[in-house]
């Protein structure tokens, strides 16, 4: 009974199994890892020197093949072995180069949105010292400057003397910086 009951309850489906011991180990390797070792080779099939070497590769085999003795040729005439070397390394080639694409694919869109974010970023900074500049443009609008107050002084001065009023304008060159020409000062004198 006891028997029964420990196989029903291993083979219940919501319940996970035990795990096995293997014999050997598995063999592992990161995700990282052969992704990187796949851009190398991507890149290195990309290069003059693999394509020199792949050519002078099949050249080799080709003239060895047809100009040897008929006893050293492991390949004879339509080359099939060689066929099946290259379908081989294409087969193999193809997968690498997409998952090297893939990669490069998801860190030009990593860059992308970093891009973007950047973007977005210093789009908020001009406008915010856009209004800020604005603000400023529209308070010093309503501050007196220097020139607006000349003006104003110059407008009131020549409506004095239009009334008829008598303006003695002070010059500084005139009198020395201590006179003021009240009877007061020279009298205590």
């Amino acid at each position: 009974m006891a028997e029964r009951d420990r196989r029903m309850a291993t083979s219940r489906l919501d319940q996970p199994r035990e795990a096995r011991r293997a014999l050997l180990p598995r063999p592992t390797m990161s995700q990282e890892t052969f992704g990187r070792w796949s851009e190398r080779f991507a890149r290195f099939m990309g290069t003059a020197a693999f394509l020199i070497a792949m050519t002078v590769f099949v050249v080799f085999w080709v003239l060895w093949n047809l100009a040897s003795p008929r006893d050293w040729r492991f390949d004879n005439y339509p080359f099939i072995f060689l066929t099946l070397m290259l379908s081989l390394q294409a087969s193999y080639a193809a997968p690498l180069i997409l998952l090297a694409q893939n990669r490069q694919a998801d860190r030009d869109r990593v860059a992308l949105e970093q891009d973007r974010a950047r973007d977005e970023r210093n789009l908020a900074d001009t406008e915010y010292l856009t209004r800020e500049v604005a603000s400023l443009r529209h308070a010093m609008g309503d501050a007196a400057t220097r020139d607006f107050l000349r003006s104003e002084l110059r407008g009131l001065l020549e409506e004095l003397e239009e009334r008829g009023l008598e303006v003695r304008r002070r010059e500084a060159d005139d009198r020395p910086a201590g006179a003021t020409g009240s009877s007061r000062d020279q009298g205590s004198t």
